[in-house]
């Protein structure tokens, strides 16, 4: 596994739009007060010539020229790492105009984005072996009072901040085992509905929702004998593998096609294992339920550690007698690893940012979870 160089001080950021760019409102504001922050901060910004398009089709121009963009800033030496605008919708119409073997080939670079950048953060790890940030997009930066989620990926993509933990230079002589490693915790409150909109385009996080996680320990056989743990409820445990996913409506369109090297990856790292992040963005609870069969059945969780489930922007309410939890359950529950529910991650803020391809440890204490993400090759 290969990791990008770190922003490093008075470094370039580039922004790309391989899925929607910042032309309309709220986000074409709280882009620019994103980039005014970062100038200030003493960054130079790269911006690929997709931020301001709104020519495409659910991305900002034609697949052809998103695809160029990526290619060219990926591969460019203009810029230290690159953060998607945003998310969007048929990102995945671009990865037909990208050359892989190219990217696999170039020095590792830093990509972070979400939702739709799916397409980008899990190839990288399953093709190209190269690590990506499963975190906030561009526009995200933007808004006037920054949340400790957001601060935390900033820290993430720069190198800098307490979450950090370095082996001691005497330490490093000794072993080349040691890599640096982040941790990021979760959050005490989400937010369900968010104050963010035209005319209120720089709204921080509207939080009203006490963050309570679910928890299943994997050791029962029968989906009736499973029993779900709550919040304080929840035992000292820990799991560890390489943290993989993404967004399971990117995910399941992926699953099958000539880009899924998910086989590939997970007979790679096989002794490490997996751990499987996933979250929904318009997928409702039957269709939570049908991709996780669905990546069952294509043998995706062969060698899982454990799974973190994030909370469902379409899938909170319950359909016909199932439930979020259930969605994921009939499948998770029967691999017998543990099962984290509720999980910060994902389309309903905030979200802990996390190393696509790095080894990680999962701890978790009553409601409390936190992921060390070590830079292991």
């Amino acid at each position: 596994m290969k990791y990008g160089k770190f922003l490093p001080e008075q470094g370039t950021i580039g922004l790309v739009a391989p899925s929607f760019g910042c032309s309309i409102e709220p986000y074409k504001t709280a882009f620019e007060n994103a980039l005014r922050r970062w100038k200030r901060q003493g960054y130079h910004l790269d911006l690929g010539p997709n931020c301001y398009a709104s020519a495409g089709i659910g991305i900002s121009n034609t697949p052809r020229l998103c695809g160029e963009e990526l290619m060219a800033y990926y591969l460019k030496e203009d810029n230290d790492c690159l953060i998607s605008c945003g998310g969007g919708e048929l990102m995945c119409e671009i990865l037909d105009y990208m050359d892989w073997d190219q990217i696999a080939a170039a020095p590792a670079k830093w990509f972070m984005g979400y939702s739709d950048n799916t397409n980008m953060t899990y190839l990288l790890a399953t093709i190209c072996d190269t690590a990506s940030i499963y975190g906030p997009c561009a526009a995200t930066f933007g808004m006037s009072r920054q949340h400790q989620s957001i601060k935390d990926a900033f820290a993430l993509i720069s190198g800098k901040g307490s979450g950090w933990k370095r082996a001691a230079a005497a330490d490093q002589a000794k072993s080349t085992a040691d890599h640096p490693t982040f941790t990021v915790s979760g959050y005490p409150k989400w937010e369900l509905e968010g104050k963010k909109n035209e005319e209120n385009p720089l709204a921080s996080y509207n939080l009203t929702e006490r963050k309570v996680l679910k928890f299943y320990d994997g050791s029962a056989a029968r989906p009736e004998a499973f029993q779900v743990l709550t919040g304080k409820e929840i035992p000292q445990t820990s799991f560890s593998g390489r943290l993989l996913g993404g967004c399971m409506d990117c995910l399941v369109n992926l699953l099958g096609t000539r880009y899924d090297y998910t086989e590939v990856f997970q007979e790679k790292y096989r002794e490490d294992g997996i751990i499987w992040f996933l979250e929904a963005c318009d997928l409702n609870v039957f269709s939570i339920r049908r991709a996780m069969w669905q990546m069952e059945h294509a043998d995706w969780f062969r060698h899982v550690k454990g799974f973190l489930i994030g909370r469902p922007l379409s899938g909170l309410e319950p359909m016909m007698g199932l439930d979020r939890y259930q969605a994921v359950l009939d499948v998770a529950g029967r691999k017998g690893v543990p099962v984290v529910m509720d999980v910060d991650l994902g389309h309903l803020p905030p979200a802990m940012p996390l190393v696509t391809g790095s080894y990680a440890t999962v701890r978790l204490e009553g409601n409390e979870i936190s992921v060390e993400m070590e830079m292991r090759p």
